[in-house]
This record gives C-alpha cells, structure tokens and sequence, in this order.
C-alpha cells in the first residue's frame, strides 16, 4: 500500500514539474477540437522572430517545426504550419495525431536567449461507429469522444490532477447521464467517452455534443450529427 502511495506522490510531482514549469515561463494548456485551426503562443518572443525555433514532442525525440523563423520542408505538416507575426505556431486543421508539447525557443548567434515556453495541445476527436454518411432509423450507433493529451504522465492521471471531465450534452445543452434509458453511455477510460443509441426517425440532423471541461470552464466541445437515411 505504501508503494503505490509513493508512486501515485511521485506521479504528481512530475506532473506539478511540467504543467507549472520549471523553466521560468509559464507553461501553457491549450485545447482545441479535430478540424479547428489553433494558435499556439511564444511567451518568449523576441521582436522579429527570425531566431525563433518551434519543436515538437510526443514520446519520442523532439522535432523541429520551425528553425530561425522558416518551416522545415522535410516534415509531413508542413504545409498546415505558419508562423505568426508575433512568433506564435499557427495550425491549420488539426487532427488527433497533432497532440503533444509544443516547445518555442530563441537562439541568437548559437546562443540560447531566455528560456522555454512550451505549449501542451490537448485535441477532442469524435468518431463513430458507422462508416456511413447516413444511417438508417432502427440502427444502433456508438459515438467515442476521445482526448488525445501529453503532459508526459498518464492521461488518466493528469486529468485527475487537473479537474477535467468529458461530457455530452444533447442540442438542448443538456448534459446526457445513465439514468436515460435511451443512452448507454460508458468511460472506457478517464479520457474517452462513450454514448450508444438506437435511432429514431426523429433523430434525423439531431445533434450531440461532447464537452471538455477544465475546472468547470469548458474548453473546447465536438459536434456529432445525425444523418438518417
């Protein structure tokens, strides 16, 4: 018992280390949803951006987005990449693969200026079920409201640390709980969130939506609607 009380101290700490930084600049938490476009700040921002580097990391070595203020051509997004003008990340239609620690940097004359300002980006994706564009009345529909994160501990452990909760709501906004017989709705994990149903006729451009929340303030939300062939 006292070992798995250590190690959940333990988890904590790393995690207070690396959402408060240690680094001097705030770190920062953005949350933005699949499709979106998303701005990711630089806290560190000198005047023109020309020694500006963006690295990226997701349980692997970092990789270099943007080198003295120009993209690199050799990496897959680059064409979803820009910088703006005040150094920020710009990213065009984000996916769930986007997720990660995004790290803004400044070097003048080989020299590291500052410090770091990093950027967690944590991505809400719907999926569904049914590969259809339209699903016929009768049918049984599974929706999974996932949120892709990296803080460098489990998901499951910072989301509890940092009071976050996944949700979904219907169009009336009202927040859909088990006590609905209509829904079946389950949390394979903290971090994922499902909701089955059967679909009626007028269920037809129904919509359901997910929520994110972080202490109570929601952050970003995914609308999934029905099509009913």
């Amino acid at each position: 018992m006292a070992d798995k009380c250590h190690l959940c101290l333990l988890g904590l700490i790393i995690l207070s280390s690396l959402l408060t930084g240690t680094s001097g600049v705030d770190d920062a938490l953005v949350f933005i949803s699949s499709g979106e476009n998303v701005h990711l700040p630089c806290n560190n921002d000198l005047h023109d951006c020309k020694s500006t580097y963006w690295n990226y990391n997701r349980h692997s070595a970092a990789v270099e987005l943007i080198g003295l203020g120009i993209k690199k051509k050799d990496i897959e997004r680059h064409e979803r990449l820009s910088l703006g003008s005040d150094c920020s990340l710009n990213i065009k239609n984000i996916t769930k693969e986007d997720y990660g620690s995004y790290t803004c940097r400044q070097y003048v004359n080989d020299k590291q200026q500052g410090t770091d300002a990093r950027v967690f980006l944590h991505v809400l994706h719907v999926s569904s079920s049914s590969s259809q564009t339209e699903i016929s009345a009768g049918s049984s529909v599974t929706l999974s409201c996932q949120l892709y994160s990296y803080t460098g501990v489990s998901c499951d452990v910072w989301i509890r640390s940092e009071g976050i909760q996944l949700f979904w709501v219907n169009q009336a906004g009202v927040k859909l709980t088990i006590s609905d017989s209509r829904y079946q709705i389950s949390a394979p994990g903290l971090c994922i969130f499902t909701l089955t149903t059967t679909l009626l006729n007028e269920d037809d451009n129904r919509e359901w939506r997910c929520e994110v929340t972080h202490r109570n303030q929601v952050k970003t939300s995914v609308t999934y609607t029905v099509k009913i062939s």
